[in-house]
């Protein structure tokens, strides 16, 4: 039997996925989590072949959470799932060690093929999300940049963001003004919504 968790903070859609996937002859449902920093203590008390997690979840998203459960359970193959299929997000997950990453909209009956492949030592990934990956390129800020860009989306002043990041209200400028740059965008504002639709926040 594979065991899996799945982590999604919607109980309907976790139920759901529970219960579609429950049906299939190898797989048991060992653990579930809604919130992020539930997955790591349920992951190593249940020890799941595969964690299902969601990206955005409260209390941390599914990307930081892969990286912990690849260092804590190395054991424990991550797929990603996911409502956004954002090219940065699909990075974000390869470099956090996923075996793989979905859409929700995917059919039922690929979760499942996924999760064997997963289990063999495959990579899986959405073919359509790999292509825009690929010709979305590299993500072209710097942490700092992505820190000051991820208040901005939050809607926080730049005296808040300041405040935020522990930064003089100047240096949050200056690192604004170059993510505006680099992304050709007008504004703070459309930097950030930039960054949000490509995945990169």
């Amino acid at each position: 039997m594979i065991r899996v968790l799945i982590a999604e903070d919607q109980a309907m859609v976790r139920g759901a996925l529970a219960a579609l996937l429950s049906l299939e002859p190898d797989i048991e449902i060992v653990a579930e989590a809604s919130r992020g920093d539930e997955v790591l203590a349920a992951a190593l008390e249940s020890r799941p072949d595969v964690a299902l997690l969601d990206i955005e979840m409260p209390g941390g998203d599914g990307l930081e959470v892969a990286g912990a459960l690849h260092e804590r359970l190395p054991s424990c193959k991550v797929l990603i799932l996911t409502t956004f299929g954002r090219p940065g997000y699909l990075r974000r997950a390869m470099e956090s060690q996923a075996a793989g990453f979905l859409v929700k909209d995917a059919p039922a009956t690929q979760l499942a093929v996924a999760i064997r492949r997963a289990v063999a030592g495959e990579r899986v990934v959405d073919p359509e999300l790999a292509a825009a990956a690929l010709s979305a390129g590299p993500d072209p800020l710097t942490e700092r940049e992505r820190d000051a860009l991820r208040e901005v989306y939050s809607g926080k002043t730049i005296a808040e963001i300041a405040s935020a990041l522990y930064l003089s209200e100047g240096t949050v400028r200056n690192y604004l003004s170059s993510a505006i740059q680099k992304l050709d965008a007008r504004n703070s504002k459309e930097a950030a919504l930039i960054a949000r639709q490509n995945g990169w926040l």
